[in-house]
């Protein structure tokens, strides 16, 4: 995909730090590094396996109960697959249930898979899909949610409020990384950072902890803060850090394309930068 970044070099001495786990941060720091930035890659999150796999895979058995599934996020959609291999199905396993996205690099990780959703929102957030779902779940519809452990709870909330029936699974978890935690502080108690990026809640929880409450507002003080959507951006202000950066359209790429905007016109522009639709979490 291009951005139309890299000839303008709009990042060029700028150091951009990225805080995505670090299996998904590459895609998003080669994006900025085309810009001319300087990449700092200091995952604050870590995708790690439930608990147990028991509750995904009771489920799984038993799939064709449900009229729909649910995917939130490619972490989820990678869990599903990597358990129904384990359970030794394919994807035709999910062939009777209808599917739904929340954005389109879920959907384009399951067409990859094989599976073409049915539903993708406008809005790449639980409350768009749940607004699209409501005109088609009816009461009594069955539906699993695989997804992160500790998610929020409106998806589920808006569709037992529509009538459905849902199970929700952890299919995977986030956890603290503290990995490049010295740099990370070194290079901002240094003021070399000028931005740090923001994919989800619980990257901005992490980092917050990797700073510590204490030295957050010092440590941060005149760095850019460069969120992916509205629900990031409220947990990075329960945090105290105010978003500059904010795109229109929820993703990666256009958050990549913000930030070049936000500095090619020398740090003016603020939230929505870019043009856009309206991401998804990790």
């Amino acid at each position: 995909m291009s951005t139309g970044m890299k000839a303008t070099q709009a990042l060029a001495g700028r150091v951009i730090v990225v805080t995505r786990a670090r299996e998904q941060a590459s895609s998003f720091a080669a994006l900025l590094e085309d810009a001319g930035a300087e990449v700092l890659t200091v995952p604050a999150i870590t995708i790690e396996p439930p608990e147990v796999w028991e509750p995904l895979d009771e489920a799984l058995r038993r799939v064709e109960q449900y009229r729909w599934v649910i995917f939130t996020s490619v972490n989820g959609v990678t869990a599903v697959r990597r358990r129904l291999g384990a359970l030794g199905w394919e994807v035709g396993a999910l062939a009777s249930c209808r599917i739904a996205a929340i954005g389109p690099a879920t959907a384009e990780v399951l067409e990859r898979w094989g599976l073409r959703p049915e539903v993708v929102p406008d809005e790449y957030v639980a409350e768009g899909l749940a607004a699209r779902l409501r005109r088609l779940v009816t009461p009594g519809d069955r539906v699993l949610l695989p997804r992160a452990a500790d998610s929020r709870d409106v998806l589920v909330r808006e569709l037992t409020a529509m009538g459905a029936r849902v199970t929700e699974v952890a299919a995977y978890r986030t956890r603290p990384a503290t990995e490049g935690a010295a740099e990370l502080r070194e290079a901002l108690a240094r003021r070399r950072v000028d931005a740090v990026t923001f994919t989800s809640s619980s990257t901005v929880r992490h980092f917050a902890a990797l700073l510590g409450t204490g030295e957050l507002p010092r440590l941060m003080e005149g760095v850019t803060v460069a969120c992916i959507g509205p629900i990031t951006r409220a947990t990075a202000a329960e945090h105290g850090l105010s978003t500059q950066v904010m795109p229109g359209d929820y993703t990666i790429p256009a958050l990549a394309r913000a930030l070049a905007a936000h500095f090619e016109r020398g740090g003016l522009m603020g939230l929505n930068d870019g043009p856009g639709t309206l991401t998804e979490k990790e």
